[in-house]
């Protein structure tokens, strides 16, 4: 349950990071409850859309050699915009390279948190 609630915020904090970067297309217009929000979105779109579409996009990734999985992570980040634009939750996410620059942002600002907070947890064991 920890590692779940370390995940959400890490996910916020990415997505909060993603639309503060100036990309053009990429809006969020709301309050930390409402990203939150988005952020359970994102991770329930993440863990149930992505692994189905990597699947029957593995030719295509193994082809371009791993490269395609930005495209997947673009079109997973669309489809958090979409779902948050009919929810009304104010994060808004125009077109397909606002959603790649967004999805390369929001990745690296978890992979360096995950690094961060992986090495505080490691330190307290």
């Amino acid at each position: 349950m920890r590692h779940l609630i370390l995940r959400l915020i890490i996910n916020a904090l990415a997505l909060f990071a993603a639309t503060q970067v100036g990309i053009a297309g990429l809006h969020f217009d709301g309050d930390w409850k409402t990203l939150v929000i988005v952020a359970l979105i994102f991770g329930l779109v993440n863990a149930l859309v992505r692994p189905l579409l990597a699947f029957l996009t593995c030719p295509l990734i193994a082809l371009t050699l791993g490269l395609f999985l930005f495209v997947i992570n673009a079109a997973m980040l669309a489809l958090t915009g979409w779902i948050a634009q009919q929810l009304n939750l104010g994060f808004v996410v125009d077109g397909f390279w606002a959603a790649l620059l967004g999805a390369l942002v929001v990745t690296l600002v978890s992979w360096a948190m995950t690094l961060l907070v992986g090495d505080a947890h490691e330190r307290r064991r």
